[in-house]
């Protein structure tokens, strides 16, 4: 069978992550919302998505195919229910389609010719940006379930102070000595090639993905993900890294979530919670306001290619777009647009040939190319973004 994720209707207010992304590609957890779905239906997949996104993450449609919603997490009920579907079959929850089969003939789809198959279970969905932080530890802990099943540890090293260490899976390659792990509170995953410093102390539940690593004496709370390649230090809570990025000083991060390539300068932090521990509000480009997101903590929400220099400070709740580089005294706005140079005193364009230089730079650092198809959609978010920018 072949099994196509399509973004749904949640893709802008996934924004500023889904501008160089499908919903798919979203990590939540330790894995991406796609290879959760690979390792359950056994298949790999392919991508429904916006066109300017599609020659990266193309779509590959055969004459019978299961289109999956991929807001929705997958679990053992709901991956056997798509594994089982049939022709003229599709699964809803509640007013919204979760998967339906499809063949290449079809024109259009029409539900009301459709069998219904209702999914009554409770499962994951990620249908704002702060999700990603808020449903971390559950997502944490069904990934560890996932990836650790029927598998054994490497060995915890002797001189790793550990509570609870049946709770702690560490993958070949891994290298952490003299650390803390206190898996007491939910699970620990550390990942091939990952490295934890000397002094660091730990709480899960905590990933630490493939060649990812946590600096000397890091104060780590769950939930939180650090992507493949990516870097922490200082004071972590409560986050996710998607990938290749850095926060590798001093400083806070709490209930934030950072895209791909972001770098957070030495001493910088954001705030989580307002001084009147009023709800947060953030900015939605779905409805070009600040949306209530229900949480009282809430910190800083940074897309792809975005950086700030050291003892910069975010207000709670800020939303940074993508390629921004944020720099001076003082707190910026808590809406910075993408491709804007600046900082508290105001902001400038950063403009395509700069940003795509700098980009150029920092992946080959991590040997990435940066390839043709990443400054075509770049340069469809800079014109996309414009509106948002004082120029």
């Amino acid at each position: 069978m072949n099994y196509i994720l399509f973004d749904g209707t949640v893709r802008n207010a996934l924004l500023p992550f889904t501008f160089t992304r499908p919903v798919a590609e979203i990590r939540v957890g330790i894995l991406t919302i796609r290879e959760k779905w690979e390792k359950y239906l056994g298949y790999t997949t392919t991508t429904l998505t916006e066109e300017y996104l599609s020659e990266k993450y193309p779509m590959v449609e055969m004459e019978d195919n299961v289109m999956i919603n991929a807001s929705f997490l997958p679990n053992d009920i709901l991956s056997e229910m798509v594994k089982n579907l049939e022709k003229n079959q599709a699964i809803f929850k509640a007013d919204e389609v979760i998967a339906f089969y499809t063949n290449d003939t079809q024109e259009e789809v029409d539900f009301d010719t459709y069998e219904i198959i209702e999914f009554n279970e409770e499962c994951i969905t990620i249908e704002n940006t702060w999700d990603i932080f808020a449903k971390n530890d559950i997502a944490l802990r069904e990934d560890f379930e996932l990836i650790t099943d029927d598998r054994t540890s490497q060995p915890i090293p002797k001189s790793v102070n550990v509570i609870a260490p049946e709770n702690v899976f560490i993958e070949e390659g891994a290298k952490l000595e003299f650390v803390t792990l206190n898996a007491s509170t939910g699970p620990i995953y550390i990942g091939k090639n990952a490295e934890i410093m000397e002094g660091s102390v730990i709480r899960g539940p905590f990933a630490l993905c493939e060649f990812g690593r946590v600096k000397l004496a890091s104060k780590v709370y769950g939930a939180t993900t650090v992507g493949p390649h990516s870097v922490i230090g200082g004071e972590v809570s409560n986050s996710v890294l998607f990938g290749y990025s850095n926060k590798g000083h001093d400083g806070f991060l709490g209930n934030s979530v950072l895209g791909e390539w972001c770098n957070i300068g030495a001493d910088s932090n954001n705030s989580n919670l307002k001084n009147n521990y009023e709800e947060v509000r953030l900015w939605s480009y779905e409805t070009e306001g600040f949306a209530k997101t229900g949480l009282q903590f809430c910190g800083l929400m940074m897309g792809d290619h975005s950086k700030c220099g050291i003892n910069t400070m975010f207000n709670t709740g800020t939303v940074v777009g993508v390629s921004t580089n944020i720099f001076g005294s003082g707190f910026p706005r808590n809406f910075i647009p993408s491709f804007s140079w600046g900082g508290a005193s105001g902001f400038t364009t950063y403009l395509t040939n700069k940003a795509f230089q700098t980009a150029k730079i920092v992946m080959a650092r991590r040997n990435v190319e940066f390839s043709e198809e990443d400054a075509k959609i770049l340069e469809h978010v800079f014109e996309e973004t414009k509106k948002y920018r004082k120029e």
